[in-house]
């Protein structure tokens, strides 16, 4: 007899326990980031940093990185992007690199590499990058402010 109430006891109260909540709908589509945009956004960081670190082709490195910006702004590596984009247009301004920007002058490169460097001061306190972007902001005037970006 026992047994038969433990066992009407359980079959009663299992689809209470079986249920998982918010875990049947998946996680927030918001946050599911798409495996093919994160693959080509990954090989246009990974050009943008060859151009970056060994062509010195600064332009050609800002274009990869806002190509990123612009399709996939969730990238999970966009502190490198925007740092890759922020030094780059930071050394474009001060003549460095083999290519020259042909429609920005120092003084609006210099601005745009503020803006890149302050987007990842704020948008990334834990990045490996940090602590330049904060030493090349203090050179550039500082951070800028929010209501600046839009």
């Amino acid at each position: 007899m026992t047994l038969i109430m433990l066992s009407v006891a359980v079959f009663v109260s299992a689809p209470d326990g079986f249920a998982q909540g918010a875990a049947k709908t998946g996680p927030d589509p918001s946050l599911v980031r798409d495996a093919d945009l994160e693959k080509d956004s990954l090989h246009n960081l990974e050009v943008a940093r060859h151009y970056f670190k060994l062509k010195k082709a600064y332009v050609a490195a800002i274009k990869r990185c806002e190509e990123i910006d612009a399709g996939n702004p969730t990238f999970a590596r966009m502190d490198e992007v925007l740092f890759i984009a922020g030094e780059s247009s930071l050394r474009l301004a001060e003549n460095k690199g083999k290519q020259k920007p042909k429609d920005k002058t120092p003084e609006q490169l210099r601005v745009d590499a503020r803006v890149y460097l302050s987007r990842l001061v704020a948008g990334y306190p834990n990045s490996s990058f940090f602590k330049q972007a904060q030493e090349d902001l203090r050179a550039l005037g500082g951070p800028v402010a929010e209501e600046s970006k839009q």
